[in-house]
């Protein structure tokens, strides 16, 4: 397997700039998931890791050894896209082995790579099949199995579940953590939906706008987002953001206060002086009470999610603004009661307010 680095990584379209300077390395064996918007150039990343699309300036290294100008073929990877790519008239077995045939790979060792690779994803039983016999989850453990025959360095996946249900992707998300457990390899993986990222990564990259805006442990980006972008990207529910005034700052705290917020001392990030912030709390942090050591938030409820084992709760706070919490699903609530909601100071994020424009789950 291989680590890979990227130094300074560009690229431009024309004289517009869709990656912008990216710096990044993915260790030996480490499942990597690039998530952002769409457009924010996530795919055309990977691509350029592929060697599909040609590195405008910057730096790629495989395995310790400067990749930029090698062939896609010479690199050492394998891509599942996201669309299955089967030849119909092939069998399952000729199409995860017509890679090797090109490589005029003797029939023997091919014939071996085909059967582990069914083996591992338990396929053994469809290697005589069409492609149009099999389900929609069948077809991409092919188009996986296509992949694992090339023994590459690196694996990278292109969104490669967005065309299954939600019961196949359940079922898909935990076949491909277990080929990572199992083969140990190196993996990349670009996807839109944030469930995917938080249950396979080691790390995450998000990105926006062609810029890494923060990588991170699934649960580092949950729990400390660096800006109001990843912070209203990363979890759901969505964020709360809420605009807030710095009052005063002292000793890394921040009084804050606003309509139906505060006053109340948080700590302050990255707010250096006085003046208007974001302040920003998760749904699962506010709680259906007003205890004496927490905030409270006066409002009434607007609408009930009900998911079977919690509630998300639409609601309306007194100032106007719109919030939304996480209960328990037995809590007893109705549209249009007046609520009080509470949250722990430790809970919270203060932002800048410049950071709040266009952010993902930005109430207007």
């Amino acid at each position: 397997m291989a680590d890979l680095r990227l130094t300074g990584v560009k690229k431009d379209y024309g004289g517009h700039s869709v990656i912008k300077g990216v710096d990044l390395e993915i260790r030996d064996g480490e499942f990597v998931v690039f998530v952002g918007p769409s457009g924010c150039g996530k795919s055309t990343l990977l691509r350029m890791i592929a060697g599909l699309e040609e590195i405008s300036d910057g730096t790629l290294d495989i395995g310790g050894k400067r990749a930029n100008d090698l062939s896609p073929r010479d690199r050492g990877i394998a891509m599942v896209f996201q669309s299955y790519a089967l030849y119909p008239h092939l069998t399952v077995a000729e199409n995860m082995g017509f890679g090797l045939s090109l490589r005029k790979t003797p029939r023997a060792e091919a014939t071996a790579r085909v059967a582990r690779a069914a083996e591992i994803l338990q396929i053994t039983h469809l290697l005589d099949r069409k492609p149009s016999q099999l389900s929609g989850g069948q077809r991409q453990r092919v188009a996986i199995g296509r992949a694992i025959v090339r023994e590459p360095s690196v694996f990278l996946f292109d969104e490669p579940l967005s065309n299954l249900d939600a019961a196949l992707r359940m079922d898909m998300r935990m076949e491909i953590a277990r080929l990572h457990r199992d083969l140990g390899a190196t993996m990349i993986y670009v996807t839109h939906d944030q469930v995917e990222a938080m249950t396979l990564a080691d790390r995450i990259v998000v990105l926006n706008g062609g810029i890494v805006q923060q990588v991170g442990r699934p649960i580092d980006l949950f729990r400390d987002p660096c800006n109001a972008f990843v912070a209203g990207f990363i979890g759901s529910p969505r964020m709360n953001f809420l605009p807030v005034t710095v009052d005063s700052l002292s000793g890394g705290m921040a009084q804050v206060s606003a309509a139906g917020v505060g006053p109340v001392a948080v700590a302050a990030g990255r707010i250096t002086m006085p003046g208007p912030a974001i302040l920003s709390i998760r749904p699962q942090a506010l709680k259906p009470d007003q205890a004496a050591d927490r905030s409270p938030l006066h409002g009434h409820v607007v609408l009930l999610e009900r998911m079977g084992t919690e509630t998300v709760v639409n609601l309306r706070l007194h100032s106007g603004q719109s919030v939304l919490a996480v209960v328990p699903g037995d809590l007893e609530l109705q549209p249009g009661q007046d609520i009080t909601f509470s949250f722990a100071p430790a809970d919270v994020r203060l932002f800048p307010a410049s950071d709040l424009p266009d952010q993902p789950g930005t109430p207007h």
